[in-house]
């Protein structure tokens, strides 16, 4: 069961590190706070290279870094804007629909079909996300669904989760062909890499650079490459939907976050509503 404690590990880093984000980099650009997110986390990630051999490496890892890289480039800017623009509580529990694009994605391109549990797994996700907005209600039966496409981090987290089934099972194909710590290192060594690049371009001011040396985002840095390699041992040790599935215990983490750090309003209804998310995810996990 050890990848069960791994899975539970990466959810608690993952939420943390969000949690962080927004505290010590929410004014600053989406962009900046990427680039602070990646960089603190690499110390770490080359100190856990140092320990591990070079795995043998074929083609298909480089062809699997060639896909991986623009899609998780893209899912990280949204996530980062989502994080700024929306309370934790709306924003994170989207990401419990990465593991329902993955039954689509399976179901498009290789012809999977969900079985009754997950079918039932899929509609519990549906109605946590309806229960999100459940005090809007009272405008009218639609106004909840309505309200999602409003929130414009809800939005945006739908469409990292989208990215998300993606990467997902690339970056598991990634480790069958190289070894997961190795894989992790490099990875987001180069996605740290290819953001830091771009810095120039997107009009960073001295202001924001010095916002990126305090002691709140070294303590991001830490949640992300705990999560990082949390994550990469959890997915190495057993099937990537199970660990997905519990990975997205993050979300509840995430709002609880919500809830007692930034004082978030209606949790009661965000509360259930992701709570029912998350079951949803367990059941579809439970039915692949």
């Amino acid at each position: 069961m050890a990848w069960f404690l791994f899975s539970i590990m990466a959810a608690f880093f993952l939420a943390t590190a969000d949690a962080l984000t927004k505290r010590h980099l929410g004014h600053l650009s989406p962009y900046a706070m990427g680039l602070g997110r990646l960089l603190f986390t690499l110390p770490w990630l080359f100190g856990a290279l140092l320990m591990i051999p070079v795995p043998a490496l074929d083609p298909v890892f480089f062809y699997c870094l060639a896909l991986g890289l623009p899609l998780e480039f893209m899912a990280f800017m949204c996530y980062m804007k989502a994080i700024k623009v929306s309370p934790l509580s709306l924003s994170l529990p989207f990401l419990a629909f990465t593991p329902l694009f993955v039954i689509l994605t399976g179901w498009i391109f290789l012809g999977e079909r969900v079985t009754p549990t997950g079918a039932l797994g899929i509609l519990l996700i549906v109605t946590g996300s309806y229960l999100l907005n459940l005090s809007r209600v009272s405008e009218g039966v639609f106004e909840p669904i309505r309200a999602i496409w409003r929130e414009k981090g809800s939005r945006l987290m739908l469409s990292v989760a989208l990215i998300y089934g993606i990467t997902s099972a690339n970056g598991k194909l990634a480790i069958l062909h190289s070894s997961p710590v190795f894989f992790a290192v490099v990875y987001f060594t180069l996605l740290a890499l290819l953001v830091a690049a771009l810095a120039p371009f997107r009009g960073l001011g001295t202001g924001d650079l010095r916002a990126l040396f305090s002691p709140g985002v070294i303590l991001v840095g830490i949640c992300m490459s705990a999560m990082i390699l949390s994550h990469v041992m959890a997915i190495s040790l057993t099937h990537a939907a199970y660990m997905i599935a519990l990975k997205r215990t993050s979300v509840l983490f995430g709002v609880l976050y919500g809830a007692f750090w930034f004082k978030e309003e209606k949790m009661r209804e965000r509360i259930v509503g992701t709570g029912i998310m998350v079951f949803g995810v367990f059941l579809m996990a439970s039915g692949s």
